[in-house]
């Protein structure tokens, strides 16, 4: 509460100010009526007074506009200052996550942080919104109640207040018990959108191996643990809520008893009768109000927790290390002495060294498993080595901002992934001002014009999710037109033509050819033919460099590559 205290409420605090101020003028215009009503009926019908009859009407009246004009402006004030809080938030929320380390996306599913961005700032509403404004104006209103009541009448305001303060009681422990269930439902939410979402992405999947009665079974589980959350917290609000029907029947039936009490000694009027029952609901109102409110802010708080938990963890660019600003890139990376695990004690590279010098084309070959993507990964930055180091023109990547490395940087993977949308907006993904001309020679130079002419749209044609309109071959050579329009001078090549036709492997050969021109290449690749012209190949076995030279040289020594390439030759 008092980090959502210090971030949230107190940068507007005017606007809270300006709500608290709107709520007691509204809460003031409410005890017109219960005092007029004495009026009413202990001076203004017994003495037939038409002309205080019509001013108390008009009394009643204004003090009726002036709540409805301050609830207007409730809602105009905090209301919608809320909503566009959240709107707020979740875009810094979703800025906080994309500047995550990829370490922490390989933990976490995508649909669970869809869930985390976009469900758990929603409860700001109660903190900037009505929600808290009305608990502080609904104690204003229940304080200066119990004032005017205990002027009143002694005894009826104490019995009333006896279960009212019980109420109060069993409310506080409610919430004390309540807050960790809507943290676990948070989380959970999360998990089963998280489920879902693979889910769907999956489908081809699924139905081809006919899970979709397990997929379902995994899905009623997840909403199962939903249910069971939610029950008890319902379970806790039924509680209070019960608790409180009968404790006020009770506060209620005291007040007719004793009221009636006095009215038959004449020692209470009918008006004044009929005023501390006004009054009495102007005070238990705003107590079973706030029951309602203060779950609504632990549910609020429960959720800004877990918000909190994001904003906290440390950005890839905050890294204090960080410091050297690249400029003038040339682009040779060597690897010195370079172990890397993704798990502590399992080591997937072993003391790794090579040199990629500057325009220079790098090949790593092996088996799967055998490390090449995590050379890549590292040479991406995607990853950081445990020990050794990897430099970039002598210069310690660790120590370079990840911004000024990545601008030299194009990346095409072996499962490339397209954006929901045009094939245009995809190639223009990194440079989204690039100019005509230079689109349609990346579209040229990747040979994607050769199935774009076919399209009616041509390059304003949608792909689908993931680019699932388009073929593999297709698919990959727009990630290829994507990487030239980019003009990195660093190019990371994983499985670029794994799953390939042969006619479009020819084609992606020739796009290749351009876009790795002049520029430092690290390439993976399993079909060894298309990695002939490499100035080195490594040929990576469990996390070691087992062989390395240019593909004559290796051929030459009859070792591991000779037999991974005579054994494709034959297939």
């Amino acid at each position: 509460m008092k980090q959502a205290f210090k971030t949230i409420i107190w940068p507007r605090r005017n606007l809270v100010f300006i709500g608290l101020l709107l709520i007691i003028i509204r809460s003031l215009s409410g005890f017109v009526l219960p005092l007029q009503s004495k009026v009413l009926l202990d001076e203004v019908v017994p003495n037939k007074d038409y002309n205080q009859l019509y001013t108390l009407i008009f009394i009643v009246l204004g003090a009726i506009l002036v709540q409805a004009i301050t609830s207007f402006l409730l809602t105009k004030v905090l209301s919608i200052q809320a909503q566009y809080l959240i709107s707020e938030l979740r875009a810094q929320v979703q800025k906080k996550v994309l500047s995550l380390p990829i370490s922490f996306f390989d933990n976490t599913k995508s649909g669970a942080l869809v869930s985390r961005i976009m469900s758990d700032v929603e409860g700001v509403r109660n903190l900037i919104g009505t929600g808290l404004v009305q608990l502080v104006g609904g104690t204003f209103t229940a304080i200066l109640t119990l004032v005017i009541l205990l002027k009143m009448n002694v005894w009826m305001t104490l019995f009333t207040f006896i279960p009212l303060s019980i109420f109060g009681i069993i409310a506080l422990k409610s919430f004390k018990y309540i807050r960790p269930i809507f943290r676990a439902r948070g989380k959970i939410n999360a998990e089963v959108k998280g489920r879902l979402t693979e889910t769907l992405s999956g489908i081809r999947v699924i139905k081809a191996f006919n899970a979709e009665d397990q997929e379902s079974k995994v899905f009623e589980k997840g909403v199962a643990n939903i249910f069971t959350n939610v029950k008890k917290s319902m379970t806790a609000t039924a509680l209070m809520t019960s608790s409180s029907t009968f404790l006020i029947g009770v506060a209620t039936t005291g007040v007719m008893g004793i009221g009636g009490y006095y009215m038959i000694q004449e020692t209470m009027t009918f008006g004044d009768f009929i005023k501390f029952t006004f009054l009495i609901a102007f005070m238990v109102a705003p107590i079973v109000q706030m029951g309602n409110i203060g779950s609504q802010l632990t549910e609020a708080l429960a959720g800004l927790d877990r918000t909190e938990e994001l904003m906290n963890m440390t950005a890839e660019e905050d890294n204090e290390d960080r410091t050297i600003q690249l400029e003038n890139l040339k682009g040779t990376i060597e690897f010195d002495d370079v172990s890397f695990s993704y798990e502590e004690g399992k080591e997937v590279l072993h003391n790794i060294n090579f040199k990629a010098p500057a325009g220079s084309i790098t090949a790593l070959v092996g088996s799967s498993g055998s490390g090449k993507s995590t050379i890549a990964g590292l040479s991406a930055t995607f990853l950081t080595p445990q020990s050794g180091k990897v430099t970039i023109d002598n210069q310690d990547l660790s120590q370079i901002k990840l911004s000024s490395y990545r601008q030299y940087l194009g990346v095409v993977l072996q499962d490339e992934f397209l954006f929901e949308g045009t094939i245009r907006e995809n190639i223009l993904f990194p440079r989204p001002d690039a100019t005509e001309t230079d689109l349609l020679n990346a579209v040229n130079a990747a040979y994607v014009n050769e199935f774009t002419d076919r399209f009616d749209l041509g390059l304003d044609t949608l792909i689908g999710e993931r680019g699932v309109k388009l073929s593999g071959g297709q698919r990959q050579r727009l990630a290829i037109a994507r990487a030239i329009l980019a003009n990195p001078k660093i190019i990371i090549l994983d499985e670029a033509t794994s799953s390939l036709d042969t006619e479009s492997e020819a084609l992606i050969q020739k796009s290749l050819a351009k876009l790795i021109k002049d520029r430092t290449t690290i390439v993976i690749a399993h079909r060894l033919s298309t990695i002939k012209q490499a100035d080195q190949i490594l040929v990576i076995e469990a996390g070691h460099i087992v062989e390395r030279g240019t593909h004559d040289q290796l051929i030459a020594k009859q070792g591991r590559y000779y037999e991974l390439y005579t054994y494709q030759s034959k297939i």
